[in-house]
């Protein structure tokens, strides 16, 4: 079968930048009828569809709402979601605080949470499949010491892919997830390049040492996101997919 989304509204967030914008393009791409698209900084993307732009910060808890409301409003429903916003600010048992705990739980569980409940609600009102998919990472199986709060969000996340997945598995509502491993993006290269002064080329040389000779692009993940949300891989359902260069428990 081959992936396509044609007919569904779908609604992205994250979609200013990296791969957010990566998979909103290659939605539209796959022939998707109209695209939410949902950041905190104007989106700004020329693509061959129709678009609405959402400009919210999904760290206040009324944002998931009204990036619901916004999608009903302009294109009365919502075939598919992809939850790619997300914030990874470095935080371990040494040094994280209570308002960065709040932070990043806020970003990357709780709007997720929320987008999903109103999308869900809205493809039950309607009778109607559809299917979710939620950005993850590898950090969701233990996670890096310095990203202990974020390792804990994605495994919330995890977590409530699985359980969604269960819930409205018989009302044809898919949900997956894919915990992604290490990606060449803006934000990655600002943490390891700008951030502590290693420069651009420290990031290159990591990437020259991986199996494949390089970092995964957000390319990569967006083929990814647009196979799940596509009718290509059904029935699949309640799947939390590895999308790294190493294989996970392998010596």
């Amino acid at each position: 079968m081959r992936v396509g989304l044609a007919g569904m509204v779908v609604l992205v967030t994250g979609a200013a930048r990296g791969i957010g914008a990566a998979i909103a393009r290659q939605a539209a791409e796959a022939g998707a009828e109209a695209l939410v698209l949902v950041d905190r900084d104007p989106v700004g993307l020329d693509l061959p569809c129709q678009t609405e732009e959402v400009i919210a910060d999904l760290g206040d808890p009324g944002a998931p709402g009204t990036a619901i409301r916004a999608a009903r409003d302009r294109f009365s429903r919502i075939d598919g979601l992809v939850n790619a916003a997300g914030l990874t600010t470095r935080g371990a048992f040494d040094d994280a605080t209570t308002d960065l705990w709040d932070m990043l739980f806020a970003v990357n569980a709780r709007a997720p949470f929320f987008l999903m409940a109103g999308a869900i609600a809205d493809m039950t009102a309607r009778g109607a499949p559809g299917s979710i998919v939620n950005i993850q990472s590898m950090n969701a199986h233990c996670g890096a010491s310095d990203l202990a709060v974020y390792s804990a969000t994605k495994g919330a996340l995890q977590t409530l892919t699985k359980n969604a997945a269960n819930t409205y598995l018989a009302d044809r509502i898919r949900v997956n997830g894919i915990n992604l491993g290490w990606v060449d993006t803006e934000t990655e290269r600002q943490l390891h390049a700008v951030t502590p002064g290693r420069g651009p080329d420290w990031l290159d040389a990591q990437a020259a040492r991986q199996p494949l000779g390089r970092l995964l692009s957000e390319e990569d993940c967006a083929r990814h996101a647009v196979w799940l949300l596509s009718p290509a891989s059904k029935p699949m359902t309640g799947v939390n997919l590895d999308l790294e260069q190493t294989v996970t428990g392998a010596p």
